[in-house]
């Protein structure tokens, strides 16, 4: 008879060091945001991975940063619990990061009883002989981990890193239905797709006191009907979101319908709103509805 194998791999690292688009990578699936700034992942997700004889449970956690806000807190605490729950750790280093590394989570990995795959990634970015040094530098920091070299988003090397977890994963019955693919609902991804358009089309402080809310998620006739609110902190910010004549926040929900008509494969009518809500990443209430518990 063939065994099954299930478990839960938990993805953490700094921010921006790739760990979104590994794990859309894997899934073959648009799942998390990717984009260049940090921070953009703000919470856990949970991305499904089905063979017939195995499931993979991963998790996306935010970048592991010292914390300089509520919502940074927040975002934090997600971090920690990821640390609790897994059957193996995939760590990612950005190769070309030559800053210090985080040595709350290189003391947790060395301290946690599971396997951790350290993935140095983006090597694109460097030569043989920096990888080699990096490589080195790793394995004296974190002595058990397996050490792996990868670029995420030209995909080198990421055909190896399944089937290495195959391996180290636990005899276990699917946790989900195989079907599934993610554990968040549709108006999660709504939030994440409008999120990541305000992150590429605005600069400097507006995408990171932004907020989305989707009120309305409805199919009617093969046609999906979407109502989403945009939170920002101020008056000012709603001006800039909105733009001269209407045509920033235009172009903001055109770019987000396109992609969510290629995720939900439907046909999207897609209505955005702007408001203000004062200061809502320093208020603990807010923060709550918001699902930053």
């Amino acid at each position: 008879m063939n065994t099954h194998k299930a478990g839960f791999v938990n993805i953490v690292g700094k921010p921006n060091a790739g760990k979104s688009t590994l794990l859309n990578q894997l899934m073959g699936e648009k799942l998390a945001i990717v984009t260049q700034k940090a921070q953009t992942t703000r919470h856990r997700i949970f991305g499904i991975y089905n063979e017939d004889d195995l499931q993979i449970v991963f998790s996306d956690t935010p970048g592991v940063l010292d914390p300089k806000y509520g919502l940074q807190e927040k975002m934090m605490e997600f971090v920690k619990d990821s640390l609790q729950d897994a059957d193996v750790f995939l760590f990612i280093v950005d190769a070309s990061d030559k800053s210090e590394p985080n040595e709350f989570l290189v003391e947790k990995l060395n301290k946690i009883p599971v396997p951790v795959l350290i993935l140095v990634n983006k090597i694109d970015l460097s030569n043989q002989e920096e990888l080699e040094k990096i490589m080195e530098f790793w394995h004296e920091k974190i002595p058990k981990a397996e050490i792996l070299p990868i670029s995420a988003l030209n995909g080198f090397n990421t055909d190896v890193i399944l089937p290495k977890l195959k391996s180290l994963l636990p005899e276990n019955p699917p946790y989900y239905d195989k079907d599934q693919y993610t554990d968040k609902p549709e108006r999660f991804f709504v939030n994440e797709a409008i999120r990541e358009k305000i992150l590429l089309n605005y600069e400097k402080e507006i995408p990171y006191s932004v907020e989305v809310v989707t009120e309305q998620f409805k199919e009617k006739e093969g046609i999906i009907f979407i109502d989403s609110i945009i939170y920002v902190e101020r008056d000012t910010q709603k001006g800039i979101i909105i733009g001269h004549k209407g045509e920033a926040i235009k172009k903001v929900g055109t770019e987000a319908r396109i992609d969510l008509e290629k995720f939900f494969a439907k046909k999207i009518h897609l209505n955005l709103f702007v408001k203000v809500k004062k200061d809502w990443r320093k208020n603990e209430r807010d923060l709550k509805n918001f699902g930053y518990r």
